[in-house]
């Protein structure tokens, strides 16, 4: 695998990841919490890894290139 989440959108995935996580926990809506997990986890999982499946589908790949 291959990085392809640069820096930038690997601090917002973990930001977005914490708080659904947290509203799972807090979450007042039985409907929600779940979804609520699923999103916290997938996102964190792709922020800690630096790869998104998704953005290597389309095409899309936010990190930095190396200069040789």
């Amino acid at each position: 695998m291959k990085a392809n989440v640069g820096g930038l959108d690997r601090a917002a995935r973990l930001v977005i990841a914490a708080g659904a996580v947290y509203l799972f926990f807090t979450g007042e809506r039985p409907n929600w919490e779940y979804g609520a997990l699923a999103a916290g986890v997938i996102l964190g999982l792709t922020a800690i890894t630096g790869f998104c499946p998704l953005y290597r589908l389309i095409g899309v790949n936010t990190c930095r290139k190396k200069s040789a």
